[in-house]
């Protein structure tokens, strides 16, 4: 029995970079020998152990043979005459097929360090366009060592644009699809991650939503940038910089997906994109599954991301709509992640980076002037049922007109 580390471990030690996660092969062993050593099997397709004291995985080393289309139509076969650089053949990409012995002795029979000198994302074999869900990985590992000069290689962006074209990205489960989009827009560069998968065709495939905001233009006054798709890839750009939550990123990405329904003679403006953008928001949040809060707040963001821009002019009865909407009372968070996608919305434009955003003080002080209504002394007053919620309302609208007649403008 021979224990090799292997994989991101291996990339991220050599990458000087922090290792968090370690994977281990187990090359020579059988099911019976490790469970005799105390390992916890965990594996339902192929045997995966937990170690008895670190609880850290290992794999037995494996084969694998194409059979059905998608992430899971595969068949494994693990034994203990497979080699590791057999095991290591059918990994995705160079730099993630590498091996060290407990005493960091590399087996490295891809080249994966040539390619990590190199700054390239190069698939190991022609195998890699047997699983789809490789397209999404490569494109969130471009994104997430972008920073580093890391290039996707010409040659595998090639099989990436086979596999958009072969109907197999379909066949990707939505949960499956979520998790890499999630950690994707995580990453320091999410942007990267939509570039790429709009470089090989997976955007097209995955998010046609988003694919068409490429080359539809916007009024240059607002918008320096004009392209609709290079300006969401700059909102999540700022996304990313100032560290926002998954749900703000993914209401970034989201939040124009109206503007390319414009029929082209209305270019470069784009009336009531708003509205016409929320069945596609709410398509795109179903297609993958997204998580509620994930959902909710894309959806808030596309009606009414404008709202938050024109913040300062809004009359004090639509500020109290615009409240009422994101239930400031109950969920003053989410009323904050609003905030923060109509901030970056607002910085993520060509040379407006560095914008101020007066708005966000400004709804911020509109929420507390709001919440400052007390309920109690209409209570004492014999209000109840809808008469209260009326009452309420009315002094809401009340607070609000005395918070605009003070704010700074």
């Amino acid at each position: 029995m021979q224990i090799y580390k292997v994989g991101g471990a291996v990339r991220d030690r050599l990458l000087g970079k922090p290792v968090t996660d370690i994977d281990w092969v187990v090359v020579g062993a059988t099911t019976e020998e490790m469970l005799a050593k105390g390992f916890r099997p965990v594996g339902a397709d192929f045997p995966v152990f937990l170690h008895p004291k670190s609880g850290e995985e290992y794999a037995l080393a494996r084969t694998e043979r194409k059979n059905g289309r998608g992430y899971g139509g595969f068949i494994f076969h693990a034994s203990p005459d497979v080699t590791l650089e057999e095991d290591l053949i059918r990994r995705d990409l160079t730099i993630n097929a590498m091996a060290e012995d407990d005493q960091q002795n590399l087996t490295d029979p891809y080249h994966g360090q040539r390619d990590l000198e190199a700054r390239l994302l190069r698939h190991v074999s022609p195998a890699f366009a047997e699983d789809p869900l490789r397209v999404l990985r490569v494109a969130r590992f471009a994104a997430r060592y972008a920073e580093l000069g890391f290039t996707v290689a010409p040659e595998t962006l090639e099989l990436m644009r086979q596999l958009s074209e072969s109907g197999e990205l379909e066949a990707l489960t939505p949960e499956r699809s979520w998790k890499e989009i999630a950690r994707a827009l995580m990453e320091d560069q999410p942007q990267v991650f939509i570039e790429v998968l709009r470089e090989c065709g997976a955007l097209k495939v995955l998010m046609p939503e988003v694919d068409a905001l490429f080359g539809v233009p916007q009024p240059e006054a607002h918008h320096p940038e004009i392209d609709t798709g290079a300006h969401t890839l700059s909102v999540l750009e700022q996304a990313a910089l100032y560290k926002q939550p998954l749900t703000v990123r993914w209401a970034c990405l989201l939040h124009d997906l109206g503007k390319g329904l414009t029929p082209e003679e209305e270019w470069p403006r784009h009336i009531a994109h708003e509205h016409k953008g929320l069945k596609l928001i709410k398509a795109v949040n179903e297609r993958f599954k997204a998580p509620k809060d994930c959902q909710e707040l894309a959806l808030l963001v596309g009606k009414y991301h404008t709202h938050g821009h024109r913040a300062l002019e809004l009359k004090p009865s639509t500020l109290l709509e615009l409240l009422q909407s994101f239930d400031v009372y109950r969920r003053p968070q989410r009323f904050e992640e609003f905030i923060a996608a109509c901030e970056m919305d607002a910085r993520g434009r060509k040379g407006l980076e560095q914008r101020s955003y007066p708005q966000a003080d400004y709804l911020r002080g509109a929420a507390t002037a709001a919440r400052s209504v007390a309920v109690q002394p209409l209570l004492e007053k014999g209000f109840k049922g809808p008469e209260l919620g009326e009452a309420i309302k009315s002094e809401r609208l009340k607070a609000l007109k005395a918070y605009k007649a003070v704010a700074p403008a």
